[in-house]
């Protein structure tokens, strides 16, 4: 959501505070943010996340949510001309690995249907990107390879289940009892960032954790968890946020239609009220394909530590493109230090590994995202 990205991640501001005292938490000039070398609009998609909300259609999917989006940028170009001949590129991490392809795709077919620059699109990145659904059959050979499960149920696990880990027949009675095993022993792992402490502020339980009560101070959320490790974890700023977001002259600040706003604020809404949301394409690597024969650059990168969507996957369906390596394995410093290792290919495509980064690699790793995305916005070696 635009909120968590202009905060947390790898906008202007971030919280001076390390734990909510009661008052307004403050905030302070971030050191690496993207928005000092790169204009960004951050936005609320789909409709009803964050404080997005809209007067029409409470249904959509995958492609009418992409939809929107475009139709939404050529407004505000209409709005902002003075941008229009700016070097565009849409960014997005997650399940955003889905729609960002069809975004890029719906601006370079509009510009070709206008025969004029309507946007000036040049490329797009994608940070541990949801991409197809065989996704998780990568998660297995991760864990070995950071030493979550033993050698001998990995090899179990690949002798019985043949690779598949999601489509298994009941029938496989040993592939079932291995693969229950290996449920177990990652039940305790924070799966967005396997160094993590396991809070639960991210999982689908999360409204567990909180209350939805709508004043700030005592009738408002509460952190449920008191586990100091917790506290002293990323968990402390997501509660900032919470109490940040629904504070109700930040609200005003940000123009905010109370009325229209059902439910307080959250870092990830499961479920979106009055609304229905269809995941409908499952798969964007013909999306790839397709705006790499177009030759619009792109930069994958996968915070190494991330298990939901493990860098195993990213560099599979990337290697499954068959395009020539123009630049091989290699590592990337930030400041004499090995930040990640990288790799770029002849569709001018460059993947990157962001060394000790989760699920959302500049949460984490600021600094190193920093310095990658600027040195490659700006067309030099990772």
């Amino acid at each position: 959501m635009a909120h968590f990205l202009f905060i947390l991640r790898l906008g202007p501001l971030a919280f001076a505070q390390k734990t909510f005292n009661g008052s307004l938490p403050i905030l302070v000039s971030a050191p690496y943010s993207w928005t000092k070398f790169a204009s960004i609009i951050f936005l609320d998609q789909p409709l009803n996340t964050g404080f997005s909300i809209t007067s029409t259609s409470k249904c959509t999917d995958d492609l009418q949510a992409s939809n929107y989006v475009y139709e939404f940028l050529l407004k505000w170009f209409d709005d902002y001309t003075e941008f229009i001949s700016n070097p565009f590129y849409v960014s997005g991490d997650s399940y955003s690995g889905i729609i960002i392809p069809v975004i890029v795709q719906l601006i370079s077919d509009g510009n070709e249907t206008a025969n004029k620059q309507l946007i000036n699109i040049k490329g797009y990145t994608l940070g541990n990107p949801a991409t197809f659904p065989e996704e998780k059959n990568y998660q297995i050979p991760f864990s070995h390879g950071m030493g979550l499960i033993p050698d001998e149920l990995y090899k179990s696990l690949k002798e019985n289940c043949k690779g598949d880990y999601q489509n298994i027949s009941p029938t496989n009675e040993l592939c079932v009892q291995y693969l229950t095993m290996f449920k177990k022993l990652v039940s305790g792992i924070y799966d967005l960032h396997i160094l993590e402490p396991l809070c639960g502020l991210d999982s689908p339980n999360q409204q567990q954790l909180f209350g939805e009560r709508r004043s700030l101070g005592e009738d408002f959320v509460t952190l449920k968890n008191d586990d100091s490790i917790c506290q002293e974890s990323r968990v402390a700023k997501l509660e900032l946020s919470f109490y940040w977001a629904n504070n109700p002259k930040v609200q005003e600040v940000l123009h905010v239609i109370k009325e229209k706003i059902e439910r307080p604020w959250l870092r990830c809404r499961r479920t979106m009220k009055n609304t229905t949301y269809k995941m409908t394409l499952m798969n964007s690597i013909p999306y790839h394909i397709n705006l790499s024969s177009e030759g619009y650059r792109s930069l994958i990168y996968s915070g190494d530590h991330d298990m939901l969507v493990p860098f195993q996957s990213t560099q599979a369906w990337i290697k499954s493109l068959n395009y020539s390596i123009t630049d091989d394995w290699r590592p990337w410093i930030v400041d004499g230090q090995v930040a990640g290792y990288t790799r770029s290919y002849s569709n001018h495509m460059t993947f990157a590994t962001v060394k000790g980064g989760g699920h959302t690699a500049p949460e984490y790793k600021p600094k190193e995202c920093y310095h990658m995305f600027k040195r490659w916005i700006t067309q030099q070696p990772l």
